[in-house]
């Protein structure tokens, strides 16, 4: 198996709640144990972006999601923005990669920062010190110059910085396409198997004027 085995997906209050839920979808299929935090903002986000209303309780949202995915028993696990004992707040129990998507700017700051003032603060923090692997799927526009120094900040640090900024070299023709296009693109930064979007080159024909 290629990639972490077991990766940390938060999702915050930015736009772009679509991300969040494909990339779930494309671990569960992987067969990747995904721990699971999601701030009050995001769930506000996600019912006004999507038709997905996630109960507010972790262990009933734990159930829906695990439905909602076709995952196996336990490979969801949902934890609470103040459950300090989770294995993500812990560099001896926490995963070896997390992504942060969408992420807000007011995350980005706060890991830039190194807050912790909630468990998605802390997860972050902790795969900072720990030197694991950390990707941050902003969505905002335009960016300040906080905004900027911050991801500059983050990414000196070896952070990954992946704006949901999809291309359209792969001739999108739905919506669905152009998130699969930014999803693609985390996974490939995991190191995840992916066939939702072929990379640059693979399928370039070269015609005989070229």
């Amino acid at each position: 198996m290629s990639g972490p085995e077991r990766v940390t997906l938060a999702m915050t209050g930015a736009s772009g709640a679509q991300y969040g839920l494909r990339l779930l979808d494309c671990l569960v299929q992987e067969d990747r144990e995904v721990h699971f935090l999601i701030s009050k903002a995001a769930q506000l986000v996600m019912a006004t972006e999507t038709d997905v209303s996630l109960p507010a309780k972790p262990q009933a949202m734990q159930a829906f999601l695990s439905e909602y995915t076709g995952a196996a028993p336990g490979q969801i696990r949902v934890y609470g923005k103040e459950d300090w004992m989770a294995p993500v707040a812990s560099g001896s129990g926490a995963p070896g990669a997390m992504v942060v998507v969408p992420c807000s700017t007011g995350t980005l700051s706060a890991i830039a920062t190194g807050a912790c003032n909630n468990l998605i603060e802390r997860a972050a923090d902790v795969v900072l010190k720990e030197r694991r692997q950390l990707i941050l799927v902003p969505r905002e526009a335009p960016l300040s110059s906080i905004h900027l120094e911050n991801m500059l900040k983050l990414s000196n640090l070896g952070v990954t910085i992946l704006p949901a900024a999809p291309g359209f070299y792969h001739q999108p023709q739905t919506i669905d396409d152009l998130i699969d296009f930014v999803v693609a693109r985390i996974l490939n930064c995991l190191n995840i198997p992916q066939d939702m979007l072929p990379r640059w080159g693979e399928h370039h024909q070269v015609s005989g004027d070229d």
